[in-house]
């Protein structure tokens, strides 16, 4: 076929298929500077065009774009410079199965963009002027290397130089260097995610962010390698990008049709939203009624405020889990990520703070200088980042969290590089006690290996114990093996073709694990939700939530009583009143939204914050590590050595003298000797020999 043929044909094509974006590009042109074509209309309409596109995409690209720009349009415009772009290609090749076969075919890569250069103008065509003649030669820019003339093209003058470039003449276009590495998800054990280079140009370039999730699809070449020998035999593979497709887009992103809307609207009327929430959340897990409560109530997430002094509040919620190993903690943080559209997992152990953060990096995609790479938690802005072992990261690596919770940004000053990122997420983390599982008569902090700082900056610590119970135990035994059962019948069903099980058998015992509302329905209603609603809160719900902090704050108020909370509790009241009101899509937050508030964070307090002595409210045991009555006891038991030891030579105090003082004192004895170990050490006392103890 020639050249003209394909673009006789690609004009019938476009006045069929789509005259309406045509017309809509002309428009708005040269803001909008290119037509998206759905390749399965092209298919429709010609089998043939349609694979020779795929195969030969360099003889039917130009032609496609030469047709857009030929099209006689009903407006005096002229869309000189416009473009087709291809989408929702059927090529679809994974970065690590892509061969020489593959190369100068049309192909579709799905990945998350590792990192963006930025943009920056390329010569396309360079217009160079003879210094001697004046005459201005121009030359085209397809190579990899920067073509200078080689001698003036004016016949009365010949000479090979020397020749200027002028800027104004030649002809420019933006251009911007991507990295797509292998989506996470997809990986088999044990392999190093691949990636793969992209150029992406004119009105493509500065559109794709680090972290996003998208599928590029382009013409598949190769650029030569160079060692210091010379050219070397191997090609190095790069995308030239035709279209860019959005995967997993921000709740704020997602698009919803007006029958859905209706859905979720009615979905809001519903007097059981609240129990089809919780049971939408990890219905593989059985319980926790009051964990996904707040989990859903996470999704929605408070209003983030910007107050006129141009501080802003955060509206995320935070959440804490800690608790006894097999209670499916990580299952919980699991399915967060994936429902959430930007989420992000990381386990502590194996991320360091610069994988939490940023890292500042050599450049090999440009020329060698430090950037920034997205670390995980600028990975889930606006998403939410989940972070496993939260007790097993290093104490460095925790103090990096600090500013992502509270102000939401990551402060960056490293390689001569000053900047703020955002980080505009929720963190959910989880924690194992430290000596594996949880003793009820000490307070959590002294059990969890976290700073008080960053403790207190959760909204809400859950704490998971597991106690033997025979009828709860019971029931989650019948729940667990269900599941598998169902997972059971649904593997053999789909791997031994001469299975007898029915597809109704499978869907009717998957049942018990399917969750109320499907994933994307949700997503869909969270993020037109986080979109269109921004509660106010009532007069009675803030003083209802007043009345709640003043009463627990009255519980601090005599000279020996511990302080029970502080103004973030406060916060994290209203955080948690608004995201209930989101949850209804209502723009008011009444009484029962403060009510669920107060209930949830109350239930909260009663695991965390209680004093094991007294079973008083103390904030202390999260903020410091030690309740109000242990740091009273170590004072009392000071006190008891000291007196002891200044009967005895060298101020030593036998051991059992003091146990037996301290029982007159109400402290008994296997308190004493945790006190005793707990202060020696701190290093307050010495131990000179096994039966006597001396303060320093």
């Amino acid at each position: 076929m020639t050249e003209g043929k394909w673009d006789e044909k690609f004009i019938m094509f476009l006045k069929k298929y789509y005259w309406d974006s045509v017309l809509q590009l002309a428009n708005n042109y040269p803001d909008q500077r290119s037509l998206e074509v759905d390749f399965s209309d092209l298919e429709v309409f010609d089998r043939e065009i349609a694979s020779e596109l795929l195969f030969n995409p360099d003889e039917v690209l130009p032609s496609a774009d030469n047709a857009l720009q030929q099209i006689d349009l009903p407006v005096e415009k002229s869309l000189d410079d416009a473009k087709v772009r291809f989408i929702k290609i059927p090529n679809k090749i994974p970065n690590r199965d892509l061969r020489s076969k593959h190369l100068l075919q049309f192909v579709a890569i799905e990945g998350m963009i590792r990192k963006a250069t930025e943009v920056r103008p390329k010569v396309l065509n360079a217009a160079f002027q003879c210094m001697r003649c004046e005459h201005v030669t121009m030359v085209p820019q397809n190579e990899l290397k920067f073509v200078e003339p080689v001698e003036c093209e004016n016949e009365t003058c010949g000479r090979k130089g020397p020749f200027k470039i002028l800027i104004n003449q030649s002809v420019f276009i933006d251009a911007q260097k991507l990295q797509v590495q292998e989506s996470p998800e997809n990986l088999k054990g044990g392999s190093q995610p691949q990636s793969l280079d992209v150029d992406a140009e004119d009105d493509l370039a500065g559109i794709v962010r680090p972290g996003d999730r998208v599928i590029i699809n382009g013409v598949l070449r190769s650029h030569q390698r160079t060692t210091r020998e010379g050219k070397s035999p191997f090609y190095d593979l790069v995308v030239q990008a035709n279209s860019i497709e959005y995967m997993d887009q921000v709740f704020d992103e997602l698009e919803i049709s007006p029958e859905e809307e209706e859905e979720i609207i009615a979905l809001s009327r519903d007097p059981e939203l609240f129990s089809k929430m919780i049971g939408s959340i990890a219905p593989s897990i059985y319980g926790y009624e009051d964990v996904k409560e707040a989990l859903s109530l996470q999704l929605f997430s408070g209003v983030p405020k910007h107050l006129p002094d141009g501080s802003r509040v955060r509206g995320d919620i935070h959440i804490l889990f800690v608790g006894d190993p097999g209670v499916a903690k990580s299952q919980l943080l699991r399915y967060m990520v994936k429902i959430s559209p930007r989420g992000v997992f990381a386990s502590g152990k194996s991320a360091s703070s610069s994988g939490l953060t940023a890292a500042a990096v050599r450049d090999d995609m440009g020329d060698g200088r430090w950037t920034l790479e997205a670390g995980a938690l600028v990975m889930a802005d606006m998403g939410i980042a989940a972070v496993d072992e939260m007790d097993k990261m290093s104490t460095e690596d925790k103090s990096a969290l600090h500013e992502a919770m509270e102000q939401q940004t990551i402060s960056v000053a490293k390689a001569g590089i000053l900047a703020t990122l955002k980080s505009r997420c929720a963190l959910l983390g989880a924690a194992n006690p430290k000596y594996g599982r949880f003793d009820r008569y000490e307070g959590i902090a002294q059990q969890i290996n976290m700073p008080p700082a960053l403790v207190s900056r959760f909204d809400m610590i859950f704490v998971l114990l597991d106690t033997p119970n025979e009828d709860l135990d019971s029931r989650i035994a019948k729940h667990i093996l269900k599941s598998h059962y169902a997972g059971e019948l649904s593997e053999q069903r789909k791997n031994l073709l001469a299975s007898a099980i029915t597809q109704e058998q499978v869907d009717d015992h998957m049942e018990v694990i399917k969750p109320t509302i499907e994933a994307d329905k949700l997503r869909k209603y969270i993020a037109y939700s986080r979109r269109n609603v921004f509660p106010v809160m009532e007069d009675d719900a803030r003083d209802h939530l007043v009345k709640f902090y003043m009463d627990l704050r009255r519980m601090g108020e005599g000279k020996d009583a511990p302080v029970p909370v502080t103004a973030r509790q406060l916060e994290a009241l209203v955080r948690l009143a608004e995201a209930s009101a989101r949850l209804r899509l209502n723009n008011v937050a009444t009484i029962e939204d403060a009510k669920r508030a107060t209930r949830i964070v109350y239930s909260c307090l009663r695991q965390v914050g209680v004093d094991p002595d007294t079973g008083a409210f103390d904030v202390d045991v999260i903020a410091s590590g030690t309740s109000k009555s242990q740091r009273d006891k170590i004072k009392v038991i000071r006190e008891i050595i000291k007196m002891v030891g200044e009967k005895h030579p060298g101020g030593k105090a036998p051991l059992e003298e003091v146990y037996t003082e301290a029982q007159n004192q109400q402290i008994d004895r296997q308190h004493a000797e945790e006190l005793i170990s707990k202060m020696r050490r701190s290093g307050d006392l010495i131990k000179p020999d096994k039966e006597h103890v001396k303060v320093v």
